[in-house]
């Protein structure tokens, strides 16, 4: 089995696919490991007359022509399980950050802007008692409300269907704090509005103009699943004109380009997509990405973790 990289990753993370040729041509590969910063373009895969399988490091895949995969009959395996605890630990950091206005009061202190120390002075929001609604409450949405209800927040979300009873209480303490509301109530209620869903182009600017001035004018928005969820034009006249209280990001619309006043603005924390981006996670991905390539050559649908 020859396996090509669109990226460069650490050799020893691939240590149990020893005896295979590694880093082969794309040309001659059977197994392409794809990353989520590096596009798998039509023109790559017609190019490859051997490839059978495109394992993607990322638990996302819409950096692969997935139609160009069907045609070609290539399987098409990502990593879902490694992103979960690392992506709800950031964005539930976020929250933190620019509620409690971390990252600013760590930025004023070091260029001495900061206001004195006082009583009254530097004040920011606690998380505790406040509402989060949840925009996509996959496992990484049900992994940050059981953050969230640890901290005293309530929790509502928004899916595209509710998330089975049986489903929720076996994966969060108390489930019966956790209601499904409709895309509107969410957005007119919450404190904290995180999105946490998948990006299909249905999708595209969920958060857009309407959306921002649906929310509360003391509301935050939180995102680390995808950058095309939000229009940042309309993010950034919302934020000027106090539409919503701040925003968080991890993704960006134009990414790795970011919308310049957005650096600019002290209630907006930003982050370079690294909400999987944790040691241990890595090396589970990588080790996720080993046991999807060998289930593949041995043809054991059940031990893969399918896209296509």
């Amino acid at each position: 089995m020859r396996i090509a990289f669109t990226t460069e990753l650490p050799a020893e993370g691939f240590a149990s696919l020893s005896g295979h040729t590694l880093y082969a041509p794309l040309e001659e590969a059977d197994v392409l490991v794809s990353t989520f910063d590096k596009p798998v373009t039509r023109e790559m895969i017609m190019s490859a007359p051997h490839l059978k399988l495109v394992a993607n490091f990322g638990a996302g895949f819409n950096n692969i022509d997935l139609e160009a995969c069907r045609e070609r009959g290539i399987r098409v395996t990502n990593t879902p399980n490694p992103v979960i605890e690392p992506t709800a630990e950031l964005a539930f950091a976020l929250m933190h950050a620019v509620a409690r206005r971390t990252a600013e009061f760590d930025r004023k202190l070091r260029e001495g802007k900061a206001e004195p120390f006082g009583v009254m002075n530097n004040l920011s929001h606690s998380l505790y008692g406040k509402t989060l609604g949840i925009i996509g409450m996959g496992r990484i949405g049900q992994a940050l409300a059981r953050r969230a209800l640890a901290s005293g927040m309530t929790v509502i979300y928004h899916n595209r269907r509710p998330i089975p009873q049986s489903t929720l209480e076996s994966r969060l303490p108390n489930p019966d704090s956790i209601n499904y509301v409709s895309m509107e109530t969410l957005l007119q209620t919450a404190d904290f509005v995180s999105l946490n869903l998948p990006y299909t182009p249905e999708v595209r600017h969920i958060i857009d103009g309407k959306a921002l001035r649906m929310m509360k004018s003391t509301a935050y928005l939180i995102n680390t699943a995808r950058g095309a969820h939000v229009d940042e034009r309309a993010l950034v006249k919302a934020l000027k004109e106090g539409e919503i209280a701040g925003a968080a990001m991890d993704v960006y619309e134009h990414e790795p380009q970011i919308t310049p006043e957005l650096l600019k603005m002290d209630n907006v924390v930003l982050s370079p997509h690294t909400g999987t981006g944790t040691w241990e996670g890595r090396i589970a991905m990588c080790a996720n990405v080993c046991d999807n390539i060998l289930a593949w050559e041995k043809g054991d649908i059940s031990g893969m973790d399918i896209v296509l």
